[in-house]
């Protein structure tokens, strides 16, 4: 996969990499870390629910609701995002088809795509984004049980018309901050 990356700093435990995407014309991103907390403390703050911690921990996250529920594990939802990047990127709003199962290894794994709904136009105070195959599976560490893998793939088109040098600017860092945001956030949740 990398084509590009940017190494863990001593704080954070995360490698970030980056090619082109095969879906749109800007770049898939893995990023890998390991969470100092339990897949299930880890999962809690990441879960895409309605009333869920993301949006109180994660910075580019400002609201989350389910605008369908189609079964126990699938979801339409609509995220909206905060203006970011000193103001260069205005508030996003994304509706995505959101898939979430565990697996019996104890892996827990949140995937969604973008997708069009009737009760989700556009609004006229943000631009709409797109996210393409997109994922975050909390994987346990055998004889480990106060860590976690987060193995996290993010393809999101913005929208919008940003210099690709911005998106390419933002994400590798938006990303490294998702990863210590979450570490802090896990570590609130046990305190």
């Amino acid at each position: 996969m990398p084509a590009h990356s940017s190494h863990p700093s001593p704080q954070s435990e995360v490698v970030v990499s980056w090619r082109p995407s095969a879906e749109f014309s800007g770049n898939v991103y893995r990023a890998e870390g390991t969470v100092p907390a339990c897949p299930e403390d880890v999962w809690e703050c990441i879960k895409p629910v309605a009333g869920g911690l993301r949006t109180k921990w994660d910075q580019n996250v400002k609201d989350f609701e389910v605008v369908e529920t189609v079964s126990d594990a699938v979801s339409v939802c609509r995220t909206t995002t905060p203006s970011a990047f000193m103001r260069i990127i205005s508030p996003r709003e994304f509706v995505d088809v959101v898939l979430m199962k565990q697996y019996e290894d104890g892996t827990m794994l949140s995937a969604a795509t973008n997708v069009e709904h009737p009760q989700c136009p556009p609004q006229p105070n943000f631009v709409r984004g797109f996210n393409y195959p997109c994922g975050c599976f909390c994987i346990p560490l055998p004889g480990e049980p106060d860590k976690t893998q987060l193995l996290s793939f993010f393809q999101t088109d913005l929208g919008g018309y940003l210099p690709q040098t911005v998106v390419d600017s933002f994400f590798p860092a938006s990303i490294a901050g998702f990863y210590s945001n979450l570490t802090k956030a896990v570590k609130a949740l046990k305190a």
